[in-house]
């Protein structure tokens, strides 16, 4: 608001000479400015204000493209944003960086039956109990429908007003901060969703094609207003809602030539505000290009990545616990890949991917890149909600396998993420779904989604409606199992080993170099060497010995009928034991 009481209303529109904003129902024109932006001052508007802007001599409003609240779906007016009058209560938090951090990937529209951010922090004490250190939130921007995964998000600051709006969101992150949980947020820049994408109408937003449609313009003409409204918006996100990272989705999306990339420019001007904030923020990079550049620091010659999610370690693990050597994991399935991967970060690191057909990724300086900088898991939204029928691990793997799983993922140098419900090993699945209002598209996504999986060879029956409400209702978290039978059991083996990282400095060490991984020739009899620390895991169906080179000082952890004697380790079928060495 301007010193006169007006409200000062703009738009980046370079192409457009005749912009007019809609404020509470009354037009007012808007002056163009040489930089391509609209102005207008309206007396009488303020914070609760609706409005919306006419494009030219078209009387169809739009949504301002930097909504922050948009109360009426994406394609209603947006309502006017006052930052400052929310009653933080989070002075004293001071965050919390990534290393040594246990993440938590949570999808509000699923993690309770309500769907909501007041729902979810019903159940935040569940995740202090755990010992998780940072909750990772799907994408919460404004898409259209009720229910969806978030990655159809067509307002990038919008927060989506079935889950709360941005009073919701902060009220979430308050209540994190107040027991001590980090909040990292999913942001989706490299596309926007099928309804409501008006943002091209504005301006040259995008040039080009990826695999989900036109691509960001981030290195041709008018592209500095582009990269400002991404750089902007991410900044406003860690600012303004006092989130404490992001996780930015499929950045190999991102084409981009310019001397200095986005994702560098992005990462110096998060680490200037992490100065100015007094507390770290993070950057989290989903990349599938396997390259260790995204991680390196800039001084380096690097992206400054906080960290990348690392698909390679959970091919890997997948492979090793299900036998699945269909698609990208087929060249995961050899019986060496499990322990190399553990040690080297990349399976394919300038080798041969016969999923893509072509040598892929280059190799990780391991004396070099601390392994908290990847981020690796058993599972997470992509790797259950991507299957025909959003299935989990523990639809098919035994609960005892499943336990050696954890134990390998959260005895590793890397920082570990939890799915959620994987910690009580979730008997619900987790599916894809979409809730579109035209139901011309909901019908496209319906035979899109089941010629997809037709050409993987499922069956196109097979794959749940993801329109049918039914679908999404499937995959609520059912919390009241996790006090049952092997549920329980499998939650109290979560919360020891996240306990033991904790007491245990070696199992949160991120130094890849002194970090040792023994295998027998079948790959399937390992060895973790951390430190003094000794994880020795059996994923045969059948009993093995392993002689240890020391005796064992103390058994930290046994799993699934493992015994401990002085200098060997008996272990029954899927079974595992965590020792210490005299």
């Amino acid at each position: 608001m301007d010193t006169t009481g007006a409200w000062n209303f703009a738009v980046w529109a370079p192409a457009v000479e005749r912009v007019r904003v809609r404020v509470d129902g009354a037009d007012h024109p808007m002056d163009a400015g040489a930089d391509g932006w609209h102005r207008a001052a309206v007396a009488g508007a303020g914070p609760g204000s609706d409005y919306a802007f006419l494009l030219g001599d078209d009387d169809t409003p739009l949504p301002d493209p930097r909504a922050v609240w948009q109360p009426h779906g994406v394609h209603g007016p947006t309502r006017v944003y006052d930052h400052s009058a929310f009653a933080w209560t989070d002075t004293a938090w001071t965050g919390r960086a990534l290393p040594g951090s246990v993440i938590y990937e949570l999808h509000v529209g699923t993690f309770t039956a309500e769907g909501t951010f007041d729902a979810a922090v019903g159940r935040l004490d569940h995740l202090v109990a755990l010992g998780v250190d940072v909750v990772e939130l799907m994408p919460v921007n404004a898409f259209d429908g009720r229910h969806g995964w978030g990655y159809d998000g067509v307002l990038w600051s919008a927060v989506h007003e079935p889950y709360g709006g941005p009073d919701g969101l902060k009220r979430f992150v308050d209540a994190c901060h107040a027991r001590g949980l980090a909040v990292l947020l999913d942001v989706v820049y490299n596309h926007l969703g099928p309804s409501g994408a008006y943002l091209p109408r504005f301006g040259p937003y995008f040039s080009g094609e990826n695999a989900w449609g036109p691509s960001l313009n981030l290195d041709g003409p008018d592209s500095d207003e582009v990269r400002a409204h991404v750089v902007e918006g991410a900044l406003s996100w860690l600012r303004d809602f006092h989130l404490d990272g992001l996780r930015l989705d499929a950045v190999h999306a991102l084409p981009d030539r310019r001397a200095e990339p986005l994702l560098a420019e992005l990462s110096a001007r998060v680490d200037a505000l992490a100065a100015g904030l007094r507390r770290p923020l993070s950057l989290v990079a989903e990349s599938d290009r396997n390259d260790p550049a995204t991680v390196t620091a800039r001084e380096a010659g690097g992206l400054g990545m906080t960290a990348q999610w690392c698909d390679d370690v959970h091919h890997a693990l997948h492979a090793a616990l299900t036998g699945e050597d269909h698609g990208y994991y087929r060249d995961f399935a050899a019986p060496g890949v499990l322990a190399h991967t553990l040690r080297q970060v990349f399976w394919h690191a300038g080798t041969y991917s016969s999923f893509r057909g072509r040598v892929h990724g280059r190799p990780v300086d391991t004396s070099r890149l601390p392994g908290h900088r990847f981020v690796a898991f058993l599972q997470n939204h992509d790797q259950v909600g991507n299957r025909a029928a959003g299935d989990r691990l523990s639809a098919t793997v035994p609960v005892d396998l499943l336990g050696c799983g954890a134990a390998l993922l959260l005895c590793s140098p890397y920082t570990p993420m939890l799915f959620m419900g994987e910690e009580w090993a979730a008997g619900t699945p987790w599916r894809f779904f979409v809730s579109f209002p035209d139901p011309e598209l909901a019908e496209a996504v319906r035979r899109g989604r089941r010629r997809e999986f037709a050409s993987h060879g499922w069956d196109g029956a097979e794959v749940p409606d993801p329109a049918d409400p039914a679908t999404r209702d499937a995959s609520v978290l059912d919390w009241a199992e996790r006090h049952r039978g092997d549920h329980a059991r499998i939650l109290g083996l979560y919360r020891e080993l996240i306990a033991l990282r904790r007491t245990h400095p070696e199992l949160a060490d991120p130094r890849l170099d002194r970090f040792t991984v023994a295998a027998e020739a079948d790959g399937r009899l390992l060895v973790l060497h951390r430190g003094g620390l000794r994880l020795v895991c059996n994923l045969r169906d059948a009993p093995a010995a392993v002689a240890l080179e020391r005796p064992a000082a103390a058994t930290l952890l046994t799993w699934g009928g493992a015994e401990v004697a002085e200098a060997a380790v008996t272990l029954r079928a899927a079974s595992c034991a965590l020792v210490r060495l005299r």
